[in-house]
């Protein structure tokens, strides 16, 4: 029996020495840093001065944090509402017995093997383009003036949409599997009982997903608070207020950026912190709306 538990511990070490060096450290040491005046990433703790909550101001203080912060509340709540939306709905007309159900799960998941980067640049490319992108074929088919797409003022909601047509697949995905697990018989005695589609997927689909649904929003809002690569590709020269979200701001104050002459990890540290409260509060409320349905599959 001791060699047993001998073994065991010899088999675990390696996976606990990556997690607490790979994962508990940084996190700990992100944590501490966040109350310190840090200038680079890499400095000794000896040369860390205490600031206590002044990272935390500075943070909230900054104009390009606040704007960061609605643009990733904008890209979470009308983003998520529309992704959920649609990949609910299309994982209920594919589980509902429709004729080609593996090619149409196949064409929707498309997007999520491709890499982000080429998704990007063809939605840059070939669907924003103000000369020849196809947008803009179709508004000057219909007889109106081409649109500056990546302008200003139409760039956040253009990366938006982007963002989100290479989303739906995968969470799409997560509610078939969810709705696959639920017994054909309640769906079979709902229609003898003459239950319609509607009344069976507001009162079966629906409560029987709750659990999917709360795990769908965790990881939206994960992606969400780490939205650092579509920013990247549709500002690739510099940071712009209209495409700029927390992690990109965290960036630019670690590693320098537009308009920032002295690099912050402290601060850096301290959007790091606030994100992760984000997600935990979500994750949080998430699981006191969605609590476990009654009914038991």
């Amino acid at each position: 029996m001791r060699k047993n538990k001998t073994m065991i511990f010899w088999f675990c070490l390696p996976a606990l020495l990556t997690l607490l060096i790979m994962y508990v450290y940084p996190v700990c040491r992100t944590v501490l840093m966040s109350f310190f005046q840090v200038e680079s990433v890499t400095a000794s703790m000896s040369d860390w001065t205490f600031y206590g909550l002044g990272n935390f101001n500075k943070i909230f203080s900054s104009q390009s944090f606040r704007t960061s912060m609605n643009n990733m509340l904008l890209i979470w709540f009308v983003g998520g509402l529309i992704t959920l939306a649609l990949s609910m709905l299309m994982a209920v007309v594919i589980t509902s017995g429709i004729r080609g159900k593996k090619f149409f799960r196949a064409a929707i998941y498309m997007p999520n093997i491709i890499s982000a980067v080429a998704l990007a640049t063809m939605w840059i490319q070939y669907i924003f383009n103000y000369d020849y992108g196809l947008l803009n074929a179709v508004v000057k088919l219909l007889g109106g003036d081409k649109i500056k797409w990546l302008g200003t003022d139409m760039k956040f909601w253009a990366m938006t949409a982007a963002f989100i047509f290479g989303s739906v697949g995968y969470y799409m995905l997560i509610y078939i599997s969810g709705i696959e697990g639920i017994p054909r018989d309640l769906y079979e005695a709902a229609t003898i009982d003459g239950a319609g589609k509607v009344h069976q997927f507001t009162h079966i689909t629906m409560p029987l997903l709750k659990g999917v649904i709360k795990t769908s929003i965790t990881f939206w809002s994960i992606n969400t608070t780490t939205f650092f690569l579509w920013t990247k590709m549709f500002s690739p020269i510099d940071t712009e207020q209209s495409t700029i979200v927390p992690v990109v701001y965290l960036y630019d104050m670690v590693f320098g950026g537009k308009g920032i002459t002295t690099r912050d990890a402290g601060a850096g540290a301290a959007v790091g912190v606030v994100l992760t409260l984000i997600i935990i509060a979500v994750y949080l409320i998430t699981e006191r709306l969605f609590k476990k349905s009654d009914l038991e599959y």
